[in-house]
């Protein structure tokens, strides 16, 4: 099931349309969608990662680092509930 992020890039609002089946995380997939090659950037937050010891350094990794790539905010659209039979 697909969702809809919400990111600025180079303070442009963008939509995207993300799927967890194609790319791991919504970071991933704003960089994919601006053509950025994220393979320096991931080896880098594996060893953030391995010598951290709670998740709070590595998120400060990733923000500090699509802040410098030219992102502002990124985030999952919420989800509209509809009723039985509606579309």
């Amino acid at each position: 099931m697909s969702r809809t992020i919400i990111y600025t890039y180079k303070e442009q609002e963008k939509e995207l349309a993300f799927s967890y089946s194609q790319y791991r995380s919504i970071h991933e997939a704003v960089a994919a969608a601006e053509g950025i090659d994220l393979t320096e950037y991931l080896k880098m937050e594996q060893q953030v990662e391995a010598v951290s010891s709670g998740s709070k350094a590595v998120r400060d990794f990733r923000d500090s680092h699509f802040r410098k790539l030219g992102f502002g905010k990124i985030a999952l659209a919420k989800k509209e509930h509809r009723g039985i039979g509606e579309k």
